[in-house]
């Protein structure tokens, strides 16, 4: 009798205790988001429709305004990020073309707008012509070396991006701020790229810039997620949605707080599903077959990545998603090849450690372990922080018999499975 009665104690003790470490691991709250999951209209979205349809008739009436087609472009712009409907995206992009096309690309800020249009659609060589055009102009400088610091960061010309840096270098300015960030955050200082964020943010408010605001709260939300600072990500994701209930992107962090941190996959995918009815982009698919594969759910995995490549597949999203299609595939043995097809098309349109990543990673999964390696120390090696770089990283590594480079790596790839997510937790466990 004593012992079932010392077992019965023990049973419930250790329920108590696990309980507890459910709790403490819980951050979300159903209350603090359900009212932005519910929403049917879209204030944002409606008020750009409507500006859309002002400057349509006002160019009707005068088409010989061509500054209308700039204002019209603007404004499909927003509707794209406010939907991820990427024919909105291409609109902007038809009306920007016909307006340069028209000023003989004389006017910088026309010529801007085109390649920040192809900075979206991952025509980065060609955002490079472009800024190269407006640097040549010579007007509004500024603006031109952002735009060029933006593209010379997506081509992996980081020299190149230092510099355009430089020229900005105005602490007042708020878009020389978050550029900032994002170079200390690619030179692996999360911390001064958090502050720096911070500082932007802080500027926004005290401008009273409600679309700034919600962009630095939104990439709060991101860095502080990746320096596992994961309450502070969850508050400045629900600061983002008190300016903008529709803003999915902060609703995708906090579906990923709930798989990743939580664990709790019912709530991530109760998210998701609310969030994709209206903004439906096909990363979504991605996170379920996630969440399915974390579930040991194989038949949900496969019935969402084959709804991944049948959206891809029914809009043309250009190479938009290469690098996600390129890790799906690589990670088939069977399907190897097309990923190694798709990493050197994109080294063609952005030599960056991330496309040399896919390259080597293509070899590994193709049996070629010694060429994988060889690209990664000349490519990856000491270029990218990136977690799943490292990861692939580590593995070709073990592959390769160095496993006294592997005891590093792992050590910081076992405080980044938040930011890679719980299906990574037992891989990292076996390098």
């Amino acid at each position: 009798m004593k012992t079932l009665k010392k077992l019965s104690v023990l049973l419930l003790t250790t329920a108590m205790m696990w309980s507890c470490n459910q709790k403490s691991n819980t951050i979300t709250s159903q209350k603090d988001y359900d009212k932005y999951l519910e929403i049917t209209d879209n204030k944002s979205r409606d008020f750009v429709q409507g500006e859309i349809d002002f400057w349509q008739k006002k160019f009707n009436a005068s088409p010989n305004q061509i500054s209308y087609l700039s204002l019209l472009a603007s404004n499909y712009s927003k509707l794209f990020e406010n939907t991820a409907n990427v024919i909105y995206l291409y609109k902007a992009e038809e009306l920007l073309l016909k307006s340069n096309e028209t000023y003989k690309y004389s006017v910088v800020g026309t010529i801007r707008s085109l390649g920040r249009n192809y900075i979206s659609q991952h025509r980065f060589k060609e955002a490079l012509v472009l800024a190269n055009k407006a640097l040549v102009i010579g007007e509004g400088m500024k603006e031109t070396q952002k735009l060029l610091f933006d593209v010379n960061m997506e081509l992996g010309n980081y020299v190149q991006a230092g510099q355009n840096l430089k020229m900005i270098n105005d602490g007042s300015d708020f878009d020389y701020l978050i550029r900032l960030s994002k170079w200390n955050d690619h030179l692996g200082d999360l911390k001064t790229a958090i502050s720096l964020m911070e500082k932007a943010k802080e500027m926004a408010v005290l401008n009273e810039n409600k679309s700034l605001e919600i962009w630095a709260y939104s990439n709060l939300g991101d860095l502080n997620g990746h320096a596992g600072n994961i309450q502070k990500s969850y508050d400045y994701y629900l600061k983002t949605l008190e300016l903008e209930p529709n803003n999915s992107y902060a609703l995708k962090g906090i579906a990923w707080i709930a798989f990743s941190h939580e664990r709790n996959t019912v709530e991530a995918k109760r998210i998701i599903d609310k969030i994709s009815k209206r903004h439906h982009t096909p990363d979504f698919y991605l996170l379920k077959a996630q969440i399915a594969e974390f579930e040991n759910n194989t038949v949900a995995k496969n019935e969402n990545l084959t709804a991944y490549f049948q959206m891809l597949n029914t809009i043309n999203y250009g190479a938009m998603y290469n690098k996600y299609n390129a890790l799906i595939y690589a990670d088939d043995k069977r399907t190897a090849s097309k990923a190694l097809e798709i990493a050197k098309i994109e080294i063609a349109h952005r030599p960056t450690p991330d496309s040399y990543d896919l390259l080597a990673w293509s070899y590994y999964n193709l049996g070629d372990s010694k060429k994988a390696l060889e690209i990664s120390e000349k490519y990856v090696v000491g270029k990218s922080f990136e977690p799943n770089l490292n990861y692939h990283l580590a593995t070709i590594y073990k592959a390769n018999n160095k496993s006294a480079k592997i005891v590093p790596i792992k050590e910081e790839l076992l405080n980044s499975i938040y930011e890679l997510g719980p299906n990574m937790e037992q891989k990292i466990s076996n390098l």
